[in-house]
């Protein structure tokens, strides 16, 4: 082997050599250093340098400076007009720190070896400072903040509208509530931010408004008068106008729900002397005769009316057989247990409150709710189409001897009833906005069917010699023309069913 070569190796040997010691030597440098159990140079916690201490070591010291300082602490919370002050012996000693100061330790002893080296330098060239709040050392922090909290805390609450139509004032507004919740972790990093320059601190309270979904403005947006509606019972007996009163005062203060139906039946209940109702005339087979809740059907139309002012939904309304005097043909509305039914729905998005009075002379309902856009108003138009001829008197034998008291052998009469020619009439809601009529809406189609007239007689054969009074009933046959128009209908109703006898 030439001696070149042979120096060259015996070189290269050398550097290998010095190359792994170098590298053995860093290596077990870097353990000593990283596997340390010992805080890095350049490290301060709470302005006390705890270089090459342990975490126990230095969460003793920190812990005791800070327990030592306690009687110095004075905590002053505000919020509003209200203050909470706490000393530090308000609070219990508490030692809750050595996680803190695990984490404070923790750092730099992530990465490789390389982020960690360089890590290590940079604490000790320009220092790591941590502040521990005083808050670990306090213990029942957390429990005072709470009561502080329990304060101020409130739910949000919409505004709520109280309907009593009793009152003068009818609506009665609850003001909304402004929801508060005052954030605990936020104050308590105010708390320990604070703690960093001064043990006597003063805070403000951070808390979150909350707004409540309705206010009282928006609750006053969304009622208004939407229609009214009034009928007579000037000429009605006592009794019937008790049962008008009785019937509509069950809709008085009544709120229907959006979508909500309604039924006059169920809401009255049954017409007897035990649920306040008296006996007055009402329509039985097309004749006048005195029952327990008659003027019932009057309470109804007038519900009826005011309703179909008022733009809601009607699922059920039936006509009268004998057509009422105190609305236009096809605008009333008959009632019967079991038999006819007023039913209506709200079909507004808002509630519908419902205002019912009456005195002696008059009954009315108010109906409010959701309001019309400015200028909108509805009407009420009969069309009166035409009379339906009635077909004359019916002779009936009082086999029962129902009316023996009146009538006993053939050829005796009593009338009963006299015929009524019936009567075809339409009703529509006339939609007015800034007084133009922008819809004309059909929303009745009614005929009144025409009625027989009913003449009882005897059923007994005369006595041989025997002669009968006079007969004073007078036959009429059917009807073939009348001349009853538009402009009279009413007046011919109010003569043949005047108002006090209408049920």
């Amino acid at each position: 082997m030439k001696k070149s070569t042979k120096f060259f190796l015996i070189t290269a040997s050398l550097g290998l050599i010095v190359l792994a010691v170098f590298a053995f030597t860093q290596f077990t440098y870097g353990l000593s250093v990283f596997d340390n159990k010992r805080f890095y140079s350049g490290t301060q916690v709470n302005g006390v340098d705890v270089s090459g201490m342990t975490v126990e070591e230095v969460s003793n010291v920190i812990s005791t400076k800070m327990i030592d300082a306690r009687d110095e602490i004075k905590i002053t919370l505000k919020y509003g007009d209200k203050t909470w002050e706490w000393s530090g012996a308000d609070f219990e000693v508490n030692n809750e720190i050595l996680p803190e100061v695990e984490k404070v330790f923790a750092y730099g002893r992530d990465g490789n070896i390389f982020e960690r080296r360089n890590t290590i330098k940079e604490i000790k060239s320009e220092g790591y400072n941590v502040t521990i709040p005083y808050t670990y050392v306090l213990g029942g922090i957390d429990e005072k903040l709470a009561g502080v909290a329990s304060e101020i805390d409130v739910e949000a609450k919409s505004a709520e509208v109280h309907f009593d139509p009793s009152n003068e004032e009818i609506f009665v507004y609850e003001s909304e509530v402004i929801g508060k919740k005052v954030d605990v972790d936020a104050l308590k990093t105010r708390i320990a931010k604070a703690f960093e320059t001064s043990l006597q601190i003063v805070v403000d309270v951070p808390v979150v408004e909350s707004e409540p979904d309705v206010t009282v403005e928006e609750l006053k947006k969304d009622i208004a008068l939407r229609s009214t509606f009034e009928t007579s019972i000037a000429t009605s007996k006592a009794d019937r106008k008790h049962n008008v009163k009785r019937a509509l005062n069950s809709f008085n203060g009544m709120i229907v729900q959006p979508e909500e139906e309604v039924s006059f039946n169920t809401i009255t209940g049954s017409r007897t002397a035990e649920n306040g109702y008296k006996k007055a005339n009402v329509i039985l087979n097309g004749v006048y005769v005195e029952g327990t809740g008659g003027g019932v059907c009057q309470a109804s139309t007038t519900l009826y009316n005011a309703l179909i002012l008022s733009d809601l939904e009607i699922l059920e309304v039936n006509p009268h057989s004998l057509p009422p005097s105190y609305v236009p043909l096809a605008f009333d509305a008959m009632v019967s247990e079991g038999y006819s039914d007023l039913i209506f729905k709200n079909n507004t998005d808002k509630p519908i409150y419902i205002r019912t009075y009456g005195d002696n002379s008059t009954v009315g309902v108010e109906i409010y709710g959701k309001p019309f856009p400015e200028g909108f108003k509805i009407e009420r138009k009969a069309e009166f189409v035409g009379v339906l001829n009635h077909p004359g008197d019916r002779i009936v034998k009082d086999t029962e001897k129902q009316y023996a008291d009146k009538v006993t052998y053939e050829g005796e009469y009593l009338r009963l009833k006299y015929p009524q020619e019936g009567y075809h009439s339409k009703a529509y809601l006339m939609y007015y906005q800034d007084g133009e009529l922008v819809e004309e809406k059909l929303i009745r189609d009614e005929k009144y069917l025409p009625q027989e007239g009913i003449i009882i007689e005897g059923t007994e054969k005369l006595a041989e010699g025997m002669t009968l009074p006079e007969n004073t009933v007078r036959f009429i046959p059917p009807q073939t023309s009348s001349s009853t128009n538009g402009g009279s209908v009413e007046k011919k109703i109010e003569k043949e069913n005047p108002a006090e006898l209408n049920p």
